[in-house]
């Protein structure tokens, strides 16, 4: 099951009706704006009790292309690591 922006402020704003709906969406974009920050900065990211987001940097290598079997120079590159808590994994694959 996958949540757009949307959907997830609609359950925001239902779990919390005291909160403007405007409020909760400039909550929510300055919350994803300083993730995308400290992961620009390489820092790590660490929600307690939910993930983990650590940038990595993939080194520069040659690849090699299947169908022509031709060898590619692949650049440097950065990426993230996810890595989910152990309570919000038993959460999540709960039977119910």
């Amino acid at each position: 099951m996958s949540f757009t922006k949307s959907d997830l402020l609609k359950e925001l704003s239902k779990n919390y009706p005291n909160f403007i709906k405007k409020d909760l969406t400039k909550l929510f974009d300055i919350a994803i704006y300083e993730i995308q920050e400290s992961l620009k900065r390489n820092e790590r990211v660490e929600l307690r009790d939910v993930f983990s987001l650590e940038p990595r940097l993939q080194k520069a290598r040659t690849s090699r292309n299947p169908k022509t079997n031709e060898k590619v120079n692949t650049p440097e590159k950065k990426s993230i690591l996810f890595k989910q808590s152990k309570e919000w994994a038993k959460q999540v694959n709960e039977k119910k």
